[in-house]
């Protein structure tokens, strides 16, 4: 393949498409007790969202470093790629953008690192799209609007099970002056913009994924679809028969990468959709 595909494990591409699409993933960095691991790689997902309601300090999150970057296309342009894609979280959440665009300035035009102004699915969409049309031949010229326009297509909505993970997390700046999680409320967040942003909530699990279910409804016709969540997979498969909508190809169920769940906690359910052009 002439161009490569590189993101960060932020975009929850499942092992098989990663595997099927030829992208390379660069892991972030888990810090729990003052120890990295990294996402994905030394500890489960379900076994760290396990743990995770009885931490006394609240794990922190890194990405890799410019220089894992730059190691990483170098050697891809070294395998004969003649461009690389590398397509990453939101620069407003995260420094990952930050870290990649460190490493491409030693490699003149070759890599085009692109802000996804996404996470999870939102992001991995936006990479799934690239890595098929360069398996097809596209050139980076076709590819990039492409990416372009999975991004202005695409939603991603959560509910939380509660709003203290992601008000702990000091990432989000109004979750710091709310009391929802006191009242036992469960908040809804939505990534806008490269933004997170908050769009209510409801007094109960069930009324929340009834709402979580008419927002995606009224999205329209989806072009792709996942179901998010951070260890709740019953409910997640339960909301995902409750649609009753059709699907050009199968829905994904993903339980998100630690390095998201840490900010929103367990138990969240949520959707990453794109809309049809």
């Amino acid at each position: 393949m002439t161009i490569a595909l590189v993101t960060d494990s932020t975009a929850d591409i499942p092992d098989n498409l990663v595997e099927k699409f030829q992208i390379h993933v660069v892991p972030n960095v888990l810090v729990i007790d003052g120890k990295s691991v990294l996402d994905g790689k030394e500890i489960s997902r379900e076994e760290y969202y396990n743990r995770l309601p009885q931490m006394n300090t609240l794990p922190t999150t890194a990405t890799a470093s410019s220089g894992m970057y730059q190691e990483l296309y170098d050697r891809l342009l070294g395998q004969g790629a003649k461009n690389i894609i590398s397509i990453h979280a939101s620069s407003l959440l995260s420094g990952i953008f930050g870290a990649a665009s460190a490493a491409a300035q030693a490699f003149d035009s070759q890599v085009h690192v692109i802000d996804s102004g996404m996470v999870t699915l939102g992001l991995g969409y936006q990479v799934l799209s690239a890595a098929q049309a360069a398996l097809q031949g596209a050139s980076l010229e076709t590819i990039v609007p492409l990416v372009e326009s999975v991004r202005h297509r695409a939603r991603v909505v959560a509910m939380l099970d509660t709003l203290d993970y992601v008000r702990r997390s000091g990432r989000v700046s109004w979750a710091r002056a709310r009391i929802g999680s006191l009242l036992n409320l469960k908040p809804f967040v939505e990534v806008r913009s490269g933004q997170v942003l908050s769009l209510g909530e409801t007094r109960t699990r069930s009324k929340g994924i009834e709402r979580l279910r008419q927002l995606l409804i009224n999205l329209g016709p989806l072009e792709r679809l996942a179901i998010l969540h951070t260890n709740a997979e019953a409910d997640a498969r339960q909301f995902l028969a409750s649609l009753e909508m059709e699907f050009s190809e199968a829905p994904l169920v993903v339980n998100i990468t630690t390095v998201i769940g840490t900010h929103t906690g367990p138990r969240g359910l949520g959707f990453a959709a794109v809309l049809h052009s």
